[in-house]
């Protein structure tokens, strides 16, 4: 995978970056960037709007996923890969020294959001179902292989149960958000996926 270099901490960045400017990243080893959406006041309608941008996105055929990022700070903007991909939508506020009640109620507040992105889209494209990153939480620990799209889910921290709609009526894409949390200082962050091929659970 690769992700741009400014993406990338505790590391020779001038070693570590190839000549277009980005950092190859092995399997399993994380970015622990913020996203481009810090400082952004949480927004339904601009989060469903995304999403619905996401559906007629054009997506990479084949290839290594690459994740990309803001040209002037490096913060994440998206990661495309082989039919697919994620986009940050929403990013609360650090957590650093955040803990006990203050703590809990930050996580609360991030589930409200996605309560509120999941109820729109059930009311547009029907039921949703959901899909644990158990499996491929385990496979990434054992370095055992995967579908890219939960490959690239893995060495972005995104281990969120995915709430997953599809396929849409017109596009035949497959749709998941989620929220998801590196470790307990890190902001809780909320994603979307668009794919091409259907997102259901991996067999153990």
């Amino acid at each position: 995978m690769t992700v741009p270099c400014a993406m990338i901490e505790g590391r020779n960045l001038k070693e570590a970056c190839d000549a277009d400017g980005v950092v190859r990243v092995a399997s399993g080893e994380t970015s622990r960037s913020v996203t481009a959406r810090i400082g952004e006041v949480f927004d339904i309608g601009r989060a469903v709007s995304d999403i619905e941008a996401l559906r007629t996105a054009e997506l990479p055929t084949d290839g290594v996923p690459v994740s990309e990022g803001d040209p002037a700070t490096g913060e994440w903007t998206g990661t495309s890969g082989p039919g697919f991909r994620i986009v940050p939508l929403w990013e609360s506020d650090a957590l650093t020294g955040v803990y006990g009640v203050e703590w809990n109620q930050a996580e609360e507040a991030a589930a409200a959001n996605l309560a509120l992105v999941v109820r729109e889209l059930d009311r547009r494209w029907g039921a949703h179902r959901e899909v644990s990153m158990h499996v491929p939480l385990f496979r990434n620990q054992a370095g055992e292989p995967m579908p890219a799209l939960f490959q690239s889910l893995c060495d972005l921290d995104c281990y969120g149960t995915l709430t997953v709609w599809g396929p849409t009526a017109t596009e035949g894409r497959w749709v998941a958000v989620s929220v998801n949390q590196c470790d307990g200082d890190a902001p809780m962050i909320m994603t979307a996926v668009i794919s091409q091929r259907p997102i259901v659970e991996l067999p153990d």
